[in-house]
């Protein structure tokens, strides 16, 4: 699979799956997602997902700080709803990380190691989304905002050349390039698009 060399300098996130480790798919239970991972789950890659990876990143750090975060073990509450703008591609996101999911989740064994019920839309918060261990209650909040990196202008001229199906196979390219450029961009400042509240 051909993809931007970028995404081999994202920082990977590594989580504790005690399920995974029941049932014999890693001895240790550690798991480790790469950004292309995520890519590959949402077919696609843009500042959504990028933001959704980099707030995913964000909040486990600083919620478990040097613990390596327990997948599985993880609340996290939206503040829109799921069918609103991006919310659900971001909970998506969320969801292959930290194994959070609303109803559709797993049901457990034994009453271990369930997944379902741990996902609320909706919820009553200022930020975009907010994380909460299930072990300490210890919550974060994590706010996204890639406004400060610029789009460039040739994009919007080239996406609809591109939907109106007038565009050369050059002019498909180069969007291409401009688009993961500005994710690029978003992974690079992700001190500026990133806040911990």
């Amino acid at each position: 699979m051909n993809y931007p060399t970028f995404f081999e300098e994202i920082e990977n996130i590594t989580v504790k799956d005690d399920l995974s480790q029941f049932l014999g798919i890693s001895e240790n239970g550690v798991m480790e997602f790469s950004y292309l991972d995520i890519v590959k789950s949402a077919g696609h890659s843009c500042p959504t997902v990028a933001g959704a990876y980099l707030m995913a990143q964000a909040g486990l750090k600083a919620l478990y700080k040097d613990e390596l975060p327990k997948r599985g073990e993880i609340f996290v509450a939206f503040k829109e709803d799921c069918k609103d703008g991006v919310a659900g591609v971001i909970a998506n996101v969320f969801t292959q990380i930290t194994g959070a999911t609303e109803q559709f989740g797993f049901k457990g064994i034994g009453g271990n190691y369930v997944r379902h019920d741990l996902m609320q839309f909706n919820a009553e918060i200022t930020s975009d989304v907010k994380l909460q261990r299930l072990d300490t209650g210890k919550t974060v909040e994590v706010v996204y905002n890639p406004s400060s990196i610029g789009i460039n202008p040739l994009q919007p001229q080239l996406m609809e050349k591109i939907l109106k199906q007038t565009a050369t196979q050059d002019d498909k390219i180069l969007f291409g390039k401009i688009w993961q450029q500005r994710v690029e961009e978003i992974f690079k400042n992700k001190e500026k698009v990133i806040t911990i509240q």
